[in-house]
Parts: C-alpha cells; structure tokens; sequence
C-alpha cells in the first residue's frame, strides 16, 4: 500500500510538472506569435467596429472600419463621410477590440493595393476632399491627378463643384505628407 501511494503521487507530481511545462510553452509561442502581429491586421480584424485613430497633424479621427489596405485604414465617420487614413500616420488606436485578422487574410492582389492606390480612386472619382497633411494644414478641392509619389489638388471649397472659376490653386502634395483624406459628407456632393 505504501508503495502505491508513493507512486501515485510521484505520477500525479509528474503530470503537474508536465501540464505546467506545456502552460508556460504555450504561453511563450502565444507571446512570440503576437510579435509578428501587425497593426493592419488588428484594424483588419476590427472591420465593422467604431476605433479613434490618433493621427500625426489630423488629431483624432473616429468611425467604422471598412477597408484597410497595406498603409491605409479607410473608415466611415458618423455623417456618413469616407475618411481615408494614411497608416503612417497613425499614433495610437482605441476600440479594436480582441479580434486579430491572420496575416495572410489581405491577399496579395489586396496588398499590393497602396495609398497611391486608393487616392487615385478618389481622383477617379472626382470626390470632393479635404486632406489633412502630417504637419496638420489642410487642403479642400478635388484630387486631379497622382503622380508616384505624390498627387494635386485642385483647391475649391467643398461646396462647390470643380470648375475652372472655382480652383483657387493646385497643391501638389507628397503622398508621404497625406495623414488624412476625408471624402465631403453626403449632400455636400
């Protein structure tokens, strides 16, 4: 009897020691797979949900998330308005959540969709927009034209349309610059 209740604790000693070696390892390979994790695959998983990036020159910039691209988040803010947010950018993010989108949920056609991209829908588009550039001005009109790495803005006010009589200017602003483009509210088109 003695003996068996030697053994039995020395096994049930041996299967703690075992469950607690593999908690620590799990514990570990969870921390050094969070390490790879990137911020466009939190925002990623937190599509649908309201967040506030903290963006250099635009300050706070709240809404939905809709897309995020490979350093682009575009967001739909509470009147309905499309703001495009250069990743870049962004400080800091509130309200994402727990949810994390795998690393290889964007795809390759879907990464290789770059700001350069999304503003040359914009363009396309002939939406109305102001940009808000990193060092916090801001340029209203219609986005003309993209270059490789930079795009012009046809200066008007937003409530006008982009007529020759209308365009005050052209601001040619490097991509790099952008922290925020923010599509007019519907109704102001």
């Amino acid at each position: 009897m003695r003996w068996q209740r030697l053994f039995a604790d020395l096994s049930a000693q041996w299967e703690e020691a075992e469950a607690s070696a593999e908690r620590l390892e799990s514990a570990s390979r969870a921390r050094a797979e969070f390490g790879s994790v990137l911020l466009a695959d939190r925002l990623r998983g937190a599509e649908g949900t309201r967040v506030v990036l903290r963006c250099r020159g635009a300050g706070p910039v709240a809404g939905a998330v809709v897309d995020v691209g490979p350093d682009w988040v575009l967001l739909v803010d509470e009147r309905g308005a499309e703001v495009l947010v250069a990743a870049p950018a962004v400080l800091a993010v509130s309200g994402l959540g727990r949810r994390t989108a795998p690393p290889d949920e964007a795809g390759t056609v879907t990464g290789r969709l770059d700001l350069r991209w999304a503003v040359r829908g914009l363009a396309r588009d002939r939406s109305k927009v102001q940009v808000v550039l990193v060092d916090g001005a801001a340029v209203t009109g219609t986005i003309d034209r993209v270059g490789a790495d930079f795009c012009e803005i046809a200066e008007h006010p937003l409530d006008e349309a982009r007529r020759g009589s209308a365009v005050q200017g052209v601001t040619a602003a490097a991509l790099s610059a952008l922290a925020v483009v923010r599509t007019a509210a519907p109704g102001l088109d």
